[in-house]
């Protein structure tokens, strides 16, 4: 194995994917490189408004649930719910957790506030007969209903809980993995970066708030998805979850346990703000705090997963944080290009796909990406192989929200 510098960081021994592109870690890789995208309009129920308002976005293929998940919870659960047992067991199977003790095994779920789709339904379902309510609307809407589906169905017993960070959740959870480990709480930490199932409500204000994009691609949805180009119009909506397995490197060589990467260095830092402005300090902070747990410099990061949703401030903003740290001339590809924004999600799922980018020795190109807003980076337009052995994975969230993992291979 050639990990050596960081011997003692926390190590990552299992991972889990489900996106528009397909279900299954392997499956999504070979679709990212292949430049594959699923945008077209949103087309769940609950995502198109009474007015016949519609949006562009990316949709999940019919989610291939585990045999082992009950009758009663695919009755019951949310599509959050059955994505996220569909994920963790991915994971869960490829750590070869079944024999760590269940006391020992921690989950942290990235993300709230995130079955508002589903909220959206029951409510129209049961208008004008309250009475009938069905009695698990009292556990859905509860931030603990996740963690409560899936410790019970891996019968996991040590600390389970949720964060939230915005769109910056799913990196959160995994920084709080780490920690969990680092800090020996668990001797293994499950991150999950839940699914946001959006309704047309949460579209509509991601519009208003001039966070989503607008009607501009209409007739052209495969082109409204476009970090980082001249022409991009605000982000697009991509279902999605991830999930990630942490444990020591003790622990992993003791159970016999591939490692996919090490957790090097990462930084969490708020700019102490509500609303959803980029911050360049905010950002430069996070980098810092991430390069400098990783002893590294920015020339040696040789691959960049950004945050890169789209947004007009956003990217520039983002693209004078790495500018600021000399990253121009590591390898840049833009994953929400192909996979749209997953929100709570989003930040997990970059990670997954960063980690498999890096040992795999290929990336993917960026989708839509015809005229980059600042031409010193090293964009990958198609497939790009190479051998690189440090990447850095940004996220950032409405409310001030910063987060930065560095991750060796």
């Amino acid at each position: 194995m050639s990990l050596t510098m960081n011997d003692g960081c926390p190590v990552i021994t299992g991972l889990g994917l489900c996106t528009s592109l397909g279900q299954g870690t392997s499956n999504v890789l070979e679709a990212l490189l292949a430049g594959k995208s699923n945008f077209s309009y949103l087309q769940r129920e609950g995502r198109i408004s009474p007015a016949g308002d519609r949006f562009i976005g990316a949709e999940m293929p019919e989610l291939e649930i585990p045999e082992k998940v009950s009758a009663s919870i695919r009755r019951t659960a949310s599509f959050s719910g059955l994505t996220a047992l569909t994920v963790l067991d991915e994971a869960w199977r490829e750590a070869g957790l079944v024999d760590v003790d269940p006391a020992r095994i921690g989950l942290i779920i990235g993300g709230s506030n995130i079955q508002q789709r589903h909220l959206v339904n029951l409510h129209k379902r049961y208008r004008d007969r309250e009475a009938f309510l069905t009695p698990t609307y009292a556990l859905s809407f509860m931030d603990t209903d996740l963690s409560g589906i899936c410790s019970e169905h891996f019968n996991i017993r040590g600390p389970v809980h949720t964060v939230g960070g915005a769109s910056a959740s799913g990196q959160l959870a995994a920084i709080k993995a780490v920690d969990a480990v680092k800090h020996g709480d668990v001797d293994v930490c499950i991150a999950l970066g839940a699914l946001m199932d959006v309704s047309y409500w949460e579209c509509q204000a991601f519009r208003a708030i001039g966070a989503m994009g607008s009607t501009r691609y209409e007739h052209h949805p495969d082109q409204a998805c476009r970090p980082f180009d001249r022409h991009h119009d605000g982000f697009i909506y991509g279902e999605s979850c991830g999930a990630v397995v942490v444990e020591s490197e003790a622990s992993a060589r003791k159970r016999q346990k591939a490692i996919h990467a090490r957790v090097a260095g990462y930084s969490v830092c708020m700019d102490g703000n509500r609303n959803p402005d980029p911050s360049l300090t905010g950002e430069c902070r996070a980098i810092v705090g991430a390069l400098e747990m990783a002893g590294l410099s920015g020339q040696q990061i040789g691959y960049v997963n950004p945050h890169g949703t789209g947004s007009v401030v956003g990217d520039e903003t983002e693209l004078a944080a790495l500018k600021h740290f000399g990253l121009e001339a590591a390898k840049i590809n833009t994953t929400k290009s192909l996979l749209g924004h997953g929100l709570s999600s989003a930040g997990m799922v970059e990670l997954v796909t960063t980690i498999l980018q890096l040992k795999d020795g290929n990336f993917h190109p960026c989708r839509n990406l015809e005229e980059p807003i600042d031409q010193d980076f090293n964009w990958l337009f198609t497939r790009e192989g190479g051998h690189v052995r440090y990447g850095l994975n940004m996220s950032m969230g409405f409310g001030g929200m910063n987060t930065a993992v560095c991750v060796e291979v």
